[in-house]
Order: structure tokens, then C-alpha cells, then sequence
């Protein structure tokens, strides 16, 4: 049997809210000690609710919850501090980062640094700051914290050259590539294999997303190293991105 236990004043964010019985929802929430958690948040679709429209995504909030098994009862939530609404392609990001914290992330596993990554983008998003570097930082943070380890300043040969050409190779790192091989050698890379500069890997290492063509590169590399973890799951926040793009 699992320990019951209560949880108090835990910080904690929304991360998705599904319909359950007539009047309640069933709240998945990432916490700062105790990681992602569902909690069922029992009345909290009746009018006079003290939950009504408090269990918002993206809005910082302090929850209490008890239980001992998967799914926890939620007690209390309450704002802990203002965040503007998030609205149009800052939203759909945010979307994004959810969706991604739902896939990769499991139960009850702890990840403060992580915790720290997601409300510093949903923050940076508030403020309407550049898009890009904002997913792109959550991104590695994500597959860094869950041990995936991103190798970014060394390489097979040694430290990473800013004037270095490397292809990253899922589950090796990267490697240098030879501008003087053959075609036979430069052939031998798996066509999944990533170009990328030495200098945009240092730059990812350095948290320095200033650089246009880092931009590109991180952009195309963290999303293969996220299509592989995933397992082949396909992304719905990244689909409706893709849509209002073509539009």
C-alpha cells in the first residue's frame, strides 16, 4: 500500500486538465519537490468552486494535495504571483512546452533545476521575448535534466573547435568531420547524422542563442534528439505550429 502523505504550499504549475466525473477534473500539475503529479481536484467545475478558474495553465501557482496513490486529492490552489495571459504563437509554445513536459517527463520524479527551466520560459513568454531562444533553452534544459547527456563541448577527438565541422550522432555526440576526406569516409555517417558547426555546439554549451545560424542548427538538432526520445509520438502542439506556418 502506498504511503499516504499531505503536500503544503507546493509550488506548482498546470500542465493539463481533463474532465472527470460530472463536476471534477483531473489535474496534471509539475511541482518543484515532488515533480509531475495527478491530482483530483473533486467540485472544481461547479460555479461556486473555490477552484473555478484558478487551475489555469501557465499561472504560478502554491497547491496542497494528499494521497498515497497515483492519483493524488487536491486540497487548495491559489496564485502565487502575477503572469500575464499568454495569447497567439507565445500560447501555442507554451502548448508546446507542456506537451513535451507530459511526454518526457515521468510521476513523482523530481527536477528542481528543471522546475526553474520551465517557469523561466513561461515567464520570458509573458513578456513576449523572442521565441526561439526561449524554446530552444527549455529544450536542452529538458534533455539535460533528464539524463540524456547532450554532449556539446567535447567531442570523440577532444575539445569542440569554434572553426570545427562536426556531425552529432544521436546516442555518441558529436564527431569531427575531415573537410579533406574522402567521399567514401564522409559517406560513412548514418544519413540520420546532423552537420553542425563547432562554434553553435559552444554556443548551446554557453547558453548564447544570439547567433542566426545557431539559431538553425540547435533548432534542427534539439528537435531530432526530441523526435528520438519521444519514441516516434507525435507532437500535437507542433503540428498546429506547423499549420499556422503554411498559413
Amino acid at each position: 500500500m502506498a504511503l499516504k502523505q499531505r503536500i503544503e504550499q507546493q509550488p506548482a504549475w498546470v500542465l493539463h486538465t481533463l474532465p472527470w466525473r460530472e463536476t471534477s477534473l483531473i489535474v496534471e500539475v509539475f511541482s518543484l519537490e515532488h515533480g509531475r503529479a495527478a491530482l483530483a481536484a473533486k467540485g472544481a467545475r461547479r460555479p461556486m468552486s473555490a477552484l473555478r478558474g484558478v487551475l489555469m495553465a501557465f499561472q504560478p501557482l502554491l497547491m496542497d494535495w494528499s494521497g498515497g496513490g497515483e492519483v493524488k486529492t487536491l486540497i487548495r490552489a491559489e496564485w502565487r504571483g502575477g503572469q500575464p495571459l499568454l495569447t497567439g504563437r507565445a500560447l501555442l509554445c507554451g502548448y508546446y512546452l507542456n506537451e513535451l513536459m507530459l511526454r518526457l517527463t515521468a510521476r513523482e520524479d523530481p527536477h528542481p533545476a528543471l522546475f526553474e527551466a520551465y517557469e523561466s520560459a513561461v515567464t520570458a513568454l509573458g513578456r513576449n521575448e523572442s521565441l526561439p531562444p526561449i524554446l530552444r533553452r527549455f529544450e536542452l534544459t529538458l534533455l539535460q535534466e533528464l539524463g540524456y547527456g547532450i554532449a556539446l563541448d567535447c567531442a570523440e577527438d577532444g575539445a569542440v573547435r569554434p572553426t570545427g565541422r562536426y556531425r552529432y550522432i544521436i546516442e555518441r555526440g558529436p564527431v569531427a568531420v575531415d573537410l579533406a576526406a574522402n567521399a567514401d569516409e564522409i559517406e560513412a555517417f548514418g544519413e540520420d547524422d546532423l552537420p553542425v558547426s563547432g562554434q553553435t555546439l559552444l554556443d548551446m554549451s554557453a547558453d548564447d542563442f544570439s547567433r542566426a545560424e545557431t539559431l538553425v542548427q540547435s533548432k534542427r538538432l534539439l528537435r531530432a534528439l526530441i523526435n528520438h526520445y519521444l519514441g516516434g509520438q507525435q507532437l500535437q502542439s507542433r503540428r498546429v505550429l506547423k499549420e499556422l506556418q503554411e498559413l
